[in-house]
Parts: C-alpha cells; sequence; structure tokens
C-alpha cells in the first residue's frame, strides 16, 4: 500500500505556489507605490522616495499629530524641535512615560522652533522633515527648507492652524498617506468632519445670532487686551454664529485692544487662553493642570476693573481655553467647548469631555490628561 504523505506533500506546494501567484501582483503593487508625490499644506508638490523611517519634526507640537496616527510615533523620529518640551513640558513629559526613548531623540533647535540649526540637522542621517505653516513663512524657514532639499531630504509643510476647520482633516490625510496609515487618518479624519457638521448644520438652521465675544491670550494683571482676531481660535466664534469683538478692528491673527473698546463694546462672552503654569500670564491650564487651578488662575484673571465692567463677568460667561489647541488637531474639542459656551440653546448635547474620551480611547497612542478648558462658576 502506498503512503500518502507525497501527495499530500505535493498537493502542499501547489498551494503555496497558487498562493504566491496570487499575492504576487499585490505586494509588487504595495511596492509599487513608492516613490510618492503629495501636495502638502501650501501647495508644494514634494515626491517622498521611499516609506519615511527617520523624520524630522520642525515643531514639536506636531508629535501630537503623529500620535493621533501611529501607535508609536517616538520611532519616527531622527530629530524634533524642543518647542513643545519649552511650551508645555507637562505634554512631553506624559509622551515620555509611553515612550521613554523620547528623551535621547536630539533637538534640532534651541526650543523657539523657527531657528533649526543646520550643523545639528547635518548629523542626523534623516529621510524626511515635516514643518509647520508658521516655520514655513519665515525666512529661518525658507533657508531651512532648501537647505534640507539640498542635501536630499523632502520637506513636507502640515498646517493645523491657518484656517483650522478647514484644513485639520485633509493634513491628517496627507500624514496618514505619507506614514501609511490611510486607514486611521481616514477614520480620525470622518470622525472631525461629523462633529464640525453637526456644529455648522445646527448654527445654519438658527435664525438668531450667537453673543458678542472677547477672546483672549494669555491674560495679566497689568494690561488689557491682546484679543485673537479671525483666525487661528479665532474662527472657532465665528462656526458658531457668535460675532468676535475684535473682528474689523484688528488684523486677521489678532492684536492688542485697549480698555476703553473692550468697555465699549461690552462683550458678552470672555475667554481666556494659556498654557500649563502661567508661563506666559498667571492662568494656567492645559496638560497636566488640576481643574481647580484652572478656575481659580482664571477667576484671578477677570479680577480687575476693565473685565469686571462687562456683561460676561457680571453674567458669569467666563470660560478659559489651552491656547494650544491652535497647533494640533484635537481643537475640534475647541470647536466644541466654543459651541457649548456661546449657544448652549443649540448645543445641550454636545460634549466636549466625552469627544476628548473618544479620541483617547480611537485614536490616540498617548492619552491627554489635564483640563484643557473651564468655565467659572456664576
Amino acid at each position: 500500500m502506498s503512503r500518502p504523505f507525497p501527495r499530500r506533500r505535493g498537493l502542499f506546494l501547489q498551494a503555496i505556489a497558487l498562493l504566491s501567484i496570487l499575492f504576487f501582483p499585490f505586494a509588487a503593487l504595495a511596492q509599487a507605490q513608492w516613490p510618492i508625490t503629495v501636495t502638502d499644506a501650501v501647495g508644494r508638490q514634494v515626491t517622498i522616495p521611499a516609506p519615511p523611517k527617520a523624520v524630522l519634526l520642525g515643531s514639536g507640537f506636531n508629535l501630537v499629530a503623529l500620535s493621533l496616527i501611529h501607535p508609536d510615533p517616538v520611532s519616527l523620529l531622527a530629530g524634533w524641535s524642543g518647542d513643545m518640551k519649552g511650551d508645555n513640558p507637562e505634554i512631553y513629559e506624559s509622551f515620555v512615560r509611553k515612550f521613554p526613548k523620547l528623551a535621547d531623540v536630539p533637538l534640532i533647535d534651541d526650543g523657539s522652533g523657527p531657528g533649526l540649526s543646520f550643523e545639528t540637522i547635518l548629523t542626523l542621517k534623516a529621510d524626511l522633515a515635516v514643518l509647520a505653516n508658521w516655520q514655513a513663512d519665515t525666512e529661518a524657514g525658507q533657508r531651512a527648507m532648501e537647505y534640507l532639499e539640498s542635501t536630499g531630504v523632502p520637506v513636507i509643510v502640515v498646517d493645523f492652524n491657518n484656517e483650522a476647520l478647514k484644513n485639520t482633516p485633509a493634513n491628517i490625510r496627507l500624514l496618514g498617506r505619507v506614514f501609511e496609515r490611510e486607514e486611521q487618518a481616514e477614520e480620525f479624519a470622518r470622525f472631525y468632519e461629523e462633529r464640525l457638521a453637526r456644529i455648522r448644520d445646527r448654527v445654519a438652521k438658527s435664525s438668531e445670532p450667537g453673543p458678542k465675544v472677547l477672546m483672549e491670550a494669555f491674560p495679566a494683571p497689568d494690561r488689557c487686551c491682546w484679543a485673537y482676531g479671525v483666525g487661528g481660535l479665532g474662527e472657532f466664534i465665528a462656526v458658531t454664529g457668535s460675532r468676535n469683538i475684535a473682528e474689523g478692528a484688528l488684523p486677521r491673527p489678532g492684536g492688542m485692544m485697549n480698555a476703553e473698546a473692550v468697555m465699549a463694546e461690552n462683550p458678552d462672552v470672555y475667554i481666556a487662553t494659556s498654557s500649563p503654569g502661567g508661563k506666559y500670564s498667571g492662568f494656567s491650564i492645559g496638560p497636566g493642570v488640576k481643574a481647580e487651578e484652572a478656575e481659580r488662575t482664571l477667576a484671578q484673571a477677570v479680577d480687575k476693573p476693565v473685565m469686571e465692567s462687562i456683561a460676561a463677568v457680571r453674567n458669569g460667561r467666563v470660560h478659559g481655553l489651552w491656547n494650544f489647541f491652535n497647533a494640533v488637531p484635537l481643537n475640534i474639542v475647541a470647536a466644541e467647548a466654543f459651541a457649548s459656551w456661546l449657544r448652549p440653546d443649540l448645543f445641550p448635547d454636545v460634549d466636549p469631555a466625552a469627544t476628548l474620551a473618544e479620541i483617547d480611547r480611537r485614536f490616540a497612542a498617548v492619552p491627554f490628561e489635564g483640563t484643557y478648558w473651564i468655565s467659572l462658576k456664576k
């Protein structure tokens, strides 16, 4: 009686050969996707020859963006800027706790962001650089881009700041394409767009105007007031159908508005922005900050004559926000906070805390802990 093993072995080899034939076109297709050419945030066509493995981050805040689409964003880094570490050391520490190797990633500047060190970059074997839009607008940033490209390092520019409501989903999709994380990036982009559409749709159906708003960056006891214009976080006022009192009075980014002008406008709502520890003002809010600290320091920020005279403070419509929402894709949480503060009649069911919790659960490689928005108790 013949043994069955040779026949079974032959069938097994035939199956392997068939699978190889079936699989080969897909493997070849995946390999053929590189090099790729993408259009970055400022409209530049950039060709990237191979999947990036050693990336330079011109702004450390863009590590947050990578962490929403990649399970180990630190593994991608060859070097990075110290701006996030300097401005928000608490969020830096949260990343180091999850990814200790981040502490050893070389800094490519002094923490100021635009001043990228050519000497340091030269020592790093990078295959891609990612700059923020505000860096690409500076002379130092332009020089850095020219230098990197002259050494064969492609540069892409991303923008989570200028027209954030329009640009954030597109830039997440851009990073997803570049880092072969398209499915995760698409999920986050749709998550963002669905929540933004809810705000836009309800505002469009309302015939009532929103309130007048003053949004002050880094409030200080001895001056009034650096007010956001209609750009950056100022967009989040307009999307709710409310009016920014700086509109028409200040440039798009914003600027100083004197006390007399603020009192004459008499805003219905006051929003202050700042960072952890009150580095740039007495108001402390953001990563690592307890709610009690944020509320106490916000109350101190409005404890001055000009603020006590306006309707917003008299009526208890005083709020605070982490300033650096204007640098990261988490800004959809800020949009929901604005909606709930400015139009509570339209958005009684909008809960930014639930949205942030879902981001932590579904997307974030590192959970976002701290107090990112606060309201004074009436």
